[in-house]
């Protein structure tokens, strides 16, 4: 059996591989359209806006979930809780907040340790155990220590740098000595964005199993973090958001605020909670 340490690893690699894959995706696609001189220019501007969400991710994942700032002297035994779980993850009290939403969940945000902050749902408040409240808050802290906004608006970066050139060959077509030929023109439009997707999404479920493990050592007991997300899984299921989930702020949280069947599953940002489960309980033995 791996220990925690080997998991935590295997799952940064995974995540390297998949970032350089799209990397490597996006060299192509530029050299095949004709040069690197436009495939740069996208990639530049791609870079401009993900700069700008990445410096504003906090803010804005806070406020498309209207999210408020929590008051300690009203909730004193949940701010003990996280700055016990931080001192035990050494990192620094992250800015707690209230999401008004009775579906239970939750979810991290913040480009680095001082712009760092929590939210949870009120429903979440009220429908996990005081153990399993903390196995949940746990797994976020995780997300913090491991800096997964950061890798996740790099993703982001290039995924998106990578369908503004599927874009630009669907509208002004491909140099005149490229190889791609009309056939494989509109392969590339179809199928480029799709494999930045998939590989984005990819990145997104490496990180949730990163966290699932960091968050179990951090409050010390897998059991927790594998019963509240059995117990959000369901609860999502049968209470929807209020109101839509915006998609940029939809993969920050610990569970899908909506069920993904079928074929969707492909490109899930979550995976699966049984497989979820299985892997912390697998932990107990090493923890």
């Amino acid at each position: 059996m791996k220990t925690t340490r080997e998991s935590t690893f295997a799952a940064t690699l995974r995540t390297t591989v998949l970032l350089a894959t799209l990397s490597g995706l996006l060299v192509v696609i530029g050299f095949l359209i004709g040069g690197p001189d436009t495939a740069l220019l996208f990639l530049f501007m791609a870079a401009a806006m993900n700069f700008f969400s990445y410096f504003f991710s906090d803010k804005l994942a806070l406020k498309m979930s209207r999210a408020q700032p929590m008051d300690e002297a009203e909730n004193p035994e949940y701010f003990e809780m996280v700055r016990e779980l931080c001192q035990r993850a050494d990192i620094p009290m992250p800015r707690l907040y209230l999401i008004p939403q009775a579906q239970p969940n939750a979810f991290a945000t913040g480009r680095n340790y001082k712009n760092s902050a929590v939210a949870v749902t009120q429903g979440i408040t009220q429908l996990l155990s005081k153990d399993e409240l903390r196995g949940v808050v746990a797994h976020e802290l995780a997300h913090i220590k491991h800096r997964d906004i950061l890798i996740q608006s790099v993703a982001a970066t290039i995924g998106a740098a990578i369908t503004y050139l599927g874009y630009m060959l669907m509208w002004f077509g491909s140099d005149n000595n490229s190889p791609l030929g009309l056939i494989g023109s509109l392969a590339m439009i179809l199928l480029a964005p799709l494999a930045a997707s998939i590989i984005q999404l990819a990145v997104s479920r490496q990180r949730e199993f990163a966290a699932d493990a960091g968050g179990a050592q951090i409050c010390g007991n897998p059991e927790s973090l594998a019963s509240a997300l059995l117990r959000l899984e369901q609860g999502a299921e049968q209470i929807p958001m209020d109101g839509h989930v915006n998609d940029a702020t939809e993969p920050l949280y610990i569970v899908k605020p909506f069920k993904a069947r079928g074929l969707a599953g492909l490109f899930s940002t979550h995976p699966p909670i049984e497989e979820r489960v299985e892997r912390l309980r697998q932990m107990r033995p090493s923890l």
